[in-house]
């Protein structure tokens, strides 16, 4: 059985969305901060962001 998508307490710099999504899916943490960045400038990102934040749990 596949563990469910954490929000790590440590390599994060925010909230570890980013951390979180590029362990998940195997590619580098720096690749999904600038992908985030990206889509913030088109007004997208920073709601993605903030309902990722609220979705995916903290690390116990």
């Amino acid at each position: 059985m596949e563990a469910g998508m954490v929000r790590p307490r440590s390599g994060k710099m925010i909230a570890g969305v980013c951390a979180a999504l590029a362990a998940r899916f195997g590619i580098s943490t720096a690749l999904v901060r600038i992908g985030f960045v990206l889509f913030g400038l088109f007004g997208v990102g920073d709601l993605v962001y903030i309902a990722l934040w609220i979705l995916i749990p903290k690390e116990r």
